[in-house]
């Protein structure tokens, strides 16, 4: 049987963050049986980890969706390395040093650092994600009523922009979150039509301030069928936003937390570093811990 794991990411505390299954031993999976166990699983992400060697710290992962594969995600990430650990399949230095991880994805490595918790915490991961990549600037016209709001309820003068630190994400910024909880797919079909002749993967709306005191930014991140509705916590686009933020001056400093799920019951926590000036970012750091919740094996005759 194979491996898996059910672990909540970007949080402490279990039943709270992003869940995400993550299938140990996969090589011999091909990429359609890959697909149809990330939609039996039907969570936001699932991850498959090939063998390596023991005491390797290069692992090829790949990450799908219930609809398709993708180059890059957040929360997967943190989970791959949180159940590696939990595994036995890595450790962390004893003297306490940080444990340097390799995830060969299919759109290329990522370095990954992994730190000790503080006393009675998960280890801290951080992902090192791509430099940014700035594209499409839409109409908020075209976009805004698509989730049933209006272009009043974009922060004056924020561009609706694409970005992408390894998957590329529609930066949407509101107002304020009063619009960012009014929000929804009004139009699932005008959505997907959108998305399938635009340059993104999936929509990320945000707002200055915390969803708590401790946070410097909120979050929604939304979905099309067969992919759920909305994703609690979300990695990847928390770094588009994060050099979205950077480079239009709407962040003060380089270094900031990031909120998301509040709403949804999944309350999320992520750690954000951002590295290079506003004009030329040189790379964006997202960090948090991991919870297992669950383990079992899948059947060996699928």
């Amino acid at each position: 049987m194979l491996p898996f794991l059910l672990v909540d990411a970007f949080t402490t505390e279990p039943l709270r963050g992003n869940p995400c299954a993550v299938v140990l031993d996969a090589d011999d999976l091909d990429s359609a049986l890959r697909q149809r166990l990330a939609r039996e699983f039907n969570q936001s992400e699932t991850a498959f980890v090939n063998r390596a060697a023991p005491g390797s710290t290069e692992f090829t992962v790949r990450y799908f969706t219930p609809a398709e594969e993708i180059p890059l995600a957040g929360h997967p990430t943190i989970a791959t390395v949180t159940a590696l650990l939990h595994a036995g399949r890595v450790a962390l230095p004893a003297d306490g040093s940080p444990l340097v991880l390799t995830l060969q994805l299919s759109g290329g490595p990522i370095r990954v650092d992994v730190l000790p918790g503080a006393a009675g915490q998960p280890p801290m991961v951080w992902m090192t994600q791509r430099r940014p990549v700035f594209g499409a600037v839409h109409a908020p016209e075209t976009v805004l009523p698509l989730f049933g709001l209006t272009p009043d309820d974009l922060l004056p003068g924020a561009p609706i922009q694409t970005v992408s630190t390894g998957t590329p994400q529609l930066m949407v910024l509101l107002r304020d979150h009063a619009a960012l909880r009014r929000a929804h797919v009004a139009d699932a079909a005008g959505l997907a039509a959108y998305r399938a002749a635009s340059d993104f993967f999936s929509p990320h709306l945000f707002c200055l301030g915390g969803a708590t005191p401790a946070g410097h930014t909120f979050a929604r991140h939304f979905g099309t069928p067969p992919d759920i509705s909305e994703d609690p916590v979300t990695g990847s686009a928390t770094g588009g936003m994060a050099a979205y933020l950077w480079h239009h001056s709407y962040l003060h400093s380089p270094e900031f937390i990031a909120e998301q799920g509040h709403d949804l019951g999944r309350a999320g926590t992520v750690q954000v570093r951002i590295s290079g000036p506003r004009e030329a970012i040189e790379a964006v750091q997202i960090g948090g811990t991991g919870v297992v919740m669950l383990e079992g094996g899948l059947r060996g005759d699928l």
